[in-house]
């Protein structure tokens, strides 16, 4: 189920979902002590003075055979009921998930569990769609389906299983953030869509099997909907709802966001006319709107031939870099730093060497071409 090495995968569970062990306070441990495992190794003067851990983390230390007994049983759970773990180590593990600090450190998943497909669409609104959202979200899909992007959502009422719905109508690869445990399809009612979703795309979820669900979970996941997400498009949101919370998210993450315009006397179309009027999303009015923002082209376009430039002389992240501002056009950092693999600070300093030598030129909204 993993390429990791098992003994390590152990030790990562029993870090990672350990009381008190946040996404941040895990990858500050693991910056600092360089694995999971080696945490637990590490003298107690030098764990003490890990970054974001304190004292009181500590006592973890004292519980490592009770941690590494629930991670056992975690393992051996999800081997039994098919669910994957997902950590760094895994090669499906999102690599989009590199350039945002809150992302999950592990997710438990079921489906086609290839998290890195080329492009992406995040689709939300309300749960309480109008027939107008419903029927905009299965004709935006319907017209996105030319450049077959997954689609992701929450699988929650409304908006949400609209567009796992429409996406699987029309043999697009579908997503779906669970709020819930991996193990526990909330809402019920949509048992026999998230049983469809997974022949084609996958239900994911940062809780594990057994795992208590509370409210607070459904706000959490949207983040790794706007992460998973190249572009978001907002059908139908209130004014506070969490359609918005993902669009603030997204706009937080630089990423591209559409919302759909609607009736000025709907409380539905409240959230949407907000985002435009504070230009923090661009009015969706076709796929074309997506594509442009996302530099796709239709398959089997045609584009005019470039004269190849010879990058030969330099180095390795060079190389990658020019090739991709080459092949692409404008790009925004992020998709340079997904697409190379190279972080961002490092990236950042090679594009002003870059700009400094008069190759690259940045833009606006944080967008890089060749000059």
């Amino acid at each position: 189920m993993q390429s990791q090495d098992h003994e390590e995968l152990r030790y990562y569970l029993a870090l990672a979902l350990a009381p008190k062990v946040g996404s941040g306070v895990f990858k500050a441990i693991i910056a600092y002590s360089g694995s999971a495992k080696q945490f637990f190794k590490l003298p107690k003067g030098k764990v003490a003075k890990t970054p974001k851990v304190g004292t009181k983390l500590l006592d973890l230390r004292n519980q490592e055979e009770q941690l590494l007994r629930k991670a056992d049983e975690l393992i051996q759970e999800s081997t039994k009921k098919n669910f994957h773990i997902l950590t760094p180590f895994h090669p499906d593990f999102p690599k989009r998930f590199k350039l945002q600090e809150d992302s999950p450190v592990v997710l438990f998943a079921q489906g086609k569990t290839d998290l890195n497909l080329e492009r992406t669409v995040g689709i939300v609104g309300t749960r309480s769609a109008t027939p107008y959202g419903k029927s905009a979200t299965r004709k935006i899909i319907e017209d996105l389906a030319i450049y077959q992007p997954a689609i992701i959502s929450g699988l929650a009422y409304g908006i949400d299983i609209e567009a796992h719905r429409a996406a699987l109508a029309y043999n697009l690869p579908t997503i779906a953030v669970m709020g819930s445990p991996i193990d526990r399809i909330y809402p019920a009612v949509h048992r026999k869509t998230a049983e469809s979703i997974m022949g084609t795309g996958a239900l994911i979820s940062e809780y594990s099997p057994g795992s208590t669900m509370v409210p607070g979970n459904f706000p959490a996941r949207n983040r790794i909907i706007a992460s998973l997400s190249d572009a978001l498009i907002v059908v139908e949101a209130a004014e506070k709802g969490g359609a918005l919370i993902t669009a603030e998210i997204a706009y937080s993450y630089d990423k591209e966001i559409f919302a759909v315009p609607g009736n000025l006397q709907s409380q539905y179309s409240e959230g949407c006319n907000l985002l435009i009027k504070k230009m923090k999303a661009n009015i969706y009015t076709g796929p074309n709107d997506v594509a442009e923002a996302l530099f796709w082209s239709k398959p089997g376009e045609v584009k005019t031939q470039k004269t190849l430039l010879d990058f030969t002389n330099r180095d390795a992240d060079e190389r990658k870099i020019l090739e991709i501002l080459q092949k692409k056009g404008e790009v925004e950092i992020d998709f340079l730093s997904i697409s190379t693999e190279i972080p961002l600070g490092l990236l950042s300093s090679k594009l002003l060497a870059l700009e400094f030598e008069g190759i690259v030129k940045s833009l606006p909204g944080k967008k890089y071409k060749l000059l």
